[in-house]
């Protein structure tokens, strides 16, 4: 019992001793934090230890938060930090020193520091920047067998005045590049580029950066930058060599992979067999190179097939456009079951109106209706009355006139 007892106001020591220490050990703030702009859209934060901390066995780090222009926080051991972020807002960020082995322990205070934004006038920057970015084959170029475009467009800003010229830059990496085909608007403003080729990596993880700056002689025109992800803005290439075959009601397609730099695996596909005269149309997707369905035989069919890249590569993008339609099939068409019902449909028809003609058929079921009589006032061609001389009986003669065609009918005398 007593060695027991020991052992336990020994624990109990030391843990108000590594108490003690804990409140004693306190965190003092990094020094010397500056922002230093080292790219297109990237900064460079650095700072150092305090001084006054002292050695210690303690393990030290750091948390960075950001507030401007959007927030974001992250931990890390090291003095500085490169990051990538638009800096037409300016940039807001604050460190402070931590514990690494223990981070429920209080950190030390926070050390701001701030890059102003850029001079210009309000309104005056690029508005709606949007860019995609596609695949073109390369040929046997040493480059390699792909590379890829990038187009962007904006609108001018709503102050910005009628002799300003907008420019446009993108950083992919540690690469920058200036445009160098301007597409213009009415008032000969630039509101397009074109890149017909780029450092840009399609397969890669980096963020694209953008800026459009200006100038004019009314005004400072202030700059615009814009992060893109590029499987966000990537347009894939439609699938090439679309084939379709029918045999009877069997509908088989086949396909080969868009022009990418992404192998066959990395590749969904959606497939569209559309028949607009009967209202038809069928959609359904596979991983595959190849698709089998079911249809008519009497009807004619448009095949389309578009591609995305699969998550299994990266991150969902967008979908291509359709293929150009294959058409299979004849709508004028007629199966022969419908075709022998029309022929003998005709030959019993045929085979009636001779039977009819040759034993009087018709006469017999149906026999002819007697003509009419005249009318009235034909009968009577006219009347003669004749009286006797007796006073006793008067005798009265009516004679009938028939005309040729009716029938005779005796005198009748009363």
């Amino acid at each position: 019992m007593a060695p027991a007892l020991l052992i336990l106001l020994g624990a109990t020591a030391i843990l108000q001793v590594d108490s003690h220490l804990d409140e004693k050990f306190l965190l003092l703030p990094p020094v010397n934090f500056t922002i230093k702009v080292t790219g297109l859209a990237q900064v460079l934060l650095r700072w150092e230890p305090n001084p006054r901390q002292g050695p210690s066995e303690v393990k030290l780090g750091y948390r960075v938060k950001m507030t401007l222009p959007e927030e974001d926080e992250y931990e890390t051991r090291s003095t500085e930090s490169e990051r990538v972020a638009v800096l037409h807002q300016g940039l807001a960020v604050s460190v402070q020193t931590i514990r690494w082995d223990e981070r429920a322990h209080p950190g030390s205070r926070w050390v701001p520091a701030r890059l102003e934004a850029p001079p210009g006038s309000p309104g005056t920057a690029a508005a709606n920047l949007t860019c995609t970015t596609s695949t073109v084959e390369n040929g046997s170029a040493p480059s390699g067998p792909y590379h890829v475009s990038l187009h962007c467009a904006w609108l001018s800003g709503e102050d910005a005045p009628e002799d300003t010229q907008y420019f446009l830059y993108y950083r992919y990496g540690a690469r920058t590049e200036e445009c160098r085909q301007y597409s213009r608007d009415t008032q000969k403003r630039s509101s397009a580029c074109w890149f017909p080729s780029t450092f840009i990596e399609v397969r890669g993880h980096d963020w694209l950066a953008v800026r459009v700056s200006g100038s004019s002689q009314h005004a400072a025109i202030r700059p615009m930058d814009r992060l893109f992800a590029l499987h966000a803005i990537d347009q894939v290439n439609p699938p090439v060599n679309v084939t379709a075959e029918r045999a009877g009601t069997r509908l088989s397609i086949q396909w080969e992979k868009p022009v990418s730099a992404f192998p066959t695996h990395c590749f969904d596909y959606e497939v569209k067999i559309d028949n607009p005269g009967k209202g038809y149309c069928q959609k359904e997707k596979t991983t595959t190179n190849e698709f089998t369905s079911t249809v008519s035989d009497i009807s004619k069919y448009s095949i389309q097939v578009r591609a995305a890249v699969s998550f299994v590569c990266r991150a969902g993008g967008l979908w291509s456009a359709w293929s150009p339609p294959v058409y299979v099939g004849n709508d004028d068409q007629k199966p022969w079951t419908e075709w022998f019902l029309v022929v003998l449909s005709a030959t019993l028809c045929c085979l009636l109106l001779l039977l009819c003609r040759t034993c009087h058929l018709w006469t017999k079921l149906f026999p002819p209706v007697p003509a009419p009589k005249s009318s009235i006032r034909d009968f009577a061609a006219g009347i003669n009355y004749e009286k006797s001389g007796s006073g006793e009986t008067d005798i009265e003669v009516i004679s009938y006139v028939e005309e040729p065609g009716l029938e005779v009918l005796e005198d009748c005398v009363f």
